[in-house]
């Protein structure tokens, strides 16, 4: 989310109701992520606000218990929200391979919470329902809505963004009733009918910082299987300068023996961040995929892609493979991007 261009007229509107700079906190949500630098944390906010306001990463272990949702996820907050007397969630609506959509209450569950807190609500990702695009019925997303609602998330202002990342729509108020309204144009922006699947899907995360890792690169890949039939191949080009991007996605994926290890072991016990290695490997099983990226050789096959020097090279080689009149589709903004088959092939 641009937060630069978020926060200014949201701290405007603070101003005129006599909120004091004092009584603000702006609180970085870094779910399971890497917490950021201090010169990271001043480029998300803009100089101004970040000399203006106190500016924290959330911390995992410094959470406090405000109960369980009716499915038992436990909803540990961090403590300065916790203890906060409001509480605005800020965000950028997406489609999400798992929660239906980002944003809303997903600000705060997992944005904000313990581990334990995450790891339980991330559970439900093997459960029937959790699909991007589904609201009702989706077990993850209705549990991050319970979530939301025991903490007390007064007020939502998310956005919309083009694919050139410019906000086209901002949506503020209920933190329900005005994240659907948001979605809604997601829809009609991200969904793309497709006549059937391709043969090859060169895909694209999106740029920064969406192909930062192969952790954060998992999303588009995620989207990318769904054009590319069974059988089919995959060239993702993502930068991935930070690698792997977390250290049990990374001990999972390169203890694994085969493909089909990861899945069994998140069957057996789920674990937070393991759990995108068994997502990974659920599309490598039956799609061939093509990693162009800055990580070493070794690290990408490792991780069952296979090495592309350059997505010139992986392409040559699925012509080899396929035929030299295999069908291609393009996906520039695989992490936000569902294709919808038209008619199945």
């Amino acid at each position: 989310v641009p937060s630069c261009e978020v926060l200014p007229p949201l701290m405007e509107e603070l101003d005129r109701a006599g909120v004091k700079d004092e009584q603000i906190t702006i609180i970085f949500g870094l779910g399971n992520h890497r917490p950021h630098s201090r010169e990271e944390q001043e480029e998300l906010v803009g100089k101004e606000i970040f000399a203006r306001l106190k500016c924290l990463d959330h911390n995992p272990h410094d959470c406090i218990s405000l109960g369980e949702t009716s499915r038992g996820t436990p909803v540990e907050v961090f403590r300065p929200a916790a203890e906060a007397d409001f509480i605005i969630a800020t965000g950028n609506i997406e489609l999400h391979y798992c929660a239906g959509y980002t944003a809303g209450n997903k600000a705060l569950m997992p944005g904000i919470c313990s581990k334990r807190s995450i790891e339980m609500n991330h559970r439900f990702m093997m459960e029937s329902g959790t699909a991007p695009g589904k609201l009702v019925g989706n077990p993850m997303r209705e549990d991050i809505e319970e979530a939301g609602a025991k903490a007390g998330v007064g007020f939502i202002l998310n956005v919309v963004l083009s694919p050139e990342n410019k906000i086209i729509r901002a949506v503020a108020g209920h933190r329900i009733r005005a994240h659907r309204e948001g979605a809604e144009l997601v829809d009609k922006i991200y969904r793309r009918p497709i006549p059937h699947r391709a043969d090859i899907v060169i895909a694209s995360p999106g740029g920064s910082p969406k192909d930062s890792s192969l952790y954060q690169v998992q999303k588009g890949l995620e989207n990318a299987g769904r054009a590319v039939r069974k059988g089919g191949i995959i060239i993702l080009a993502a930068e991935c300068g930070e690698q792997y991007g977390e250290p049990l996605f990374q001990e999972w994926i390169t203890r694994a023996r085969s493909i089909d290890e990861p899945i069994q072991w998140i069957k057996e016990g789920f674990q937070l961040g393991a759990h995108k290695a068994a997502a990974l490997c659920r599309v490598l099983m039956e799609k061939t995929a093509f990693l162009v990226s800055e990580m070493p050789r070794h690290m990408v096959e490792d991780c069952f892609f296979s090495y592309g020097h350059s997505v010139e090279e992986a392409l040559e080689k699925s012509f080899a493979q396929l035929g030299g009149d295999a069908k291609i589709l393009v996906m520039p903004n695989a992490n936000t991007t569902m294709p919808l088959i038209e008619s199945k092939n």
